[in-house]
């Protein structure tokens, strides 16, 4: 291949979820309320962070950057589905697709540490809470972040080059609703082998440390919580964990479920019900499951929209 591009197709067909024009205006008006929903949630949480002194703590600064992600994680592929809905068509740029798909790598990534980065900020709180500010500095968090986005860049930039350098011929039918890998690579004409190594290698080397991270620091808030004396400090607490641990089950078993079996093991229908639930469900359930059950967030929320309906 030289390294190069020698693809003679300039776009694809992206067939959603569904042909039957009943169930696309279902489908259309479901992601939209749930697209407006993500967004409406994780801009008021946002918001409240940033306007409330009292929330701008380790653990509301890693929810606010969580926020954010799942905006640009939702933006990235449901406004697509909507406009094609609307303009009554089916394509995307080959230059798009891979667009596409780098940022839905790095953000992808980008909830996987961030959501252990959490876990470890909740498994220093509850365990170590006499050295909570000692350990969790603003340089730490900063770092953290920071070095999350570049590795997250990083990794995205790896696999949208070695799917550039790939061949796709004459089918250019994607069974989804959006540029994912693997019905990409089911397309291509050239050898992927080394874009399938690279996937359940370096791949794995992204997404399970951080998720073994969350394991143990779950494991190690259970037994601080078991130890607690009040039965309801306990139930408050494994509430709070179940729920985390909730979203954390969801979304690296549809992520593991997807991209971590061999091309041929995988099913158009089922890859498309479980990266609805990645990309679509599990951003708009963070607000509620993260933020909506605090009682400091809510109070900040409240604040912050009562001065805003006052200023206008």
């Amino acid at each position: 291949m030289g390294g190069t591009n020698q693809s003679s197709v300039s776009e694809f067909l992206l067939l959603g979820l569904s042909r039957q024009p009943q169930q696309q205006q279902l489908l259309f008006l479901l992601f939209l309320i749930m697209y407006l929903v993500t967004v409406l949630g994780n801009l008021l949480i946002i918001l409240a962070i940033g306007t409330d002194s009292h929330l701008h703590t380790p653990m509301y600064f890693f929810l606010s950057n969580l926020s954010f992600v799942d905006v640009c994680f939702s933006s990235t592929t449901v406004p697509k589905v909507l406009a094609n809905h609307i303009l009554g068509s089916q394509t995307i740029s080959f230059s798009g697709c891979l667009t596409q798909m780098y940022f839905l790598f790095e953000l992808t990534d980008m909830d996987n540490f961030l959501l252990a980065v959490m876990a470890y900020d909740r498994f220093v709180a509850i365990c170590h809470p006499l050295h909570y500010t000692t350990k969790m500095t603003h340089k730490l968090c900063a770092l953290l972040v920071v070095g999350s986005w570049v590795v997250a860049s990083l990794n995205a930039l790896l696999h949208t080059l070695l799917m550039a350098r790939l061949s796709f011929c004459a089918d250019n039918i994607i069974p989804h609703f959006f540029c994912d890998v693997t019905p990409l690579l089911k397309l291509s004409c050239s050898d992927t082998h080394l874009n399938e190594l690279m996937i359940l290698t370096e791949g794995a080397v992204i997404i399970f440390p951080p998720f073994v991270c969350i394991l143990i620091s779950y494991i190690h808030i259970t037994s601080a919580v078991l130890r607690v004396s009040s039965t309801r400090g306990r139930w408050k607490a494994f509430s709070t964990c179940s729920s985390h641990l909730a979203v954390v089950g969801l979304f690296y078993g549809t992520i593991i479920a997807v991209y971590f079996n061999p091309s041929s093991a995988h099913s158009s229908e089922k890859d498309t019900a479980a990266t609805v639930l990645y990309t679509v469900v599990t951003p708009m359930l963070n607000p509620f499951i993260y933020s909506l059950r605090n009682r400091d967030l809510k109070g900040a929320l409240c604040k912050a929209v009562h001065r805003k309906i006052l200023s206008f």
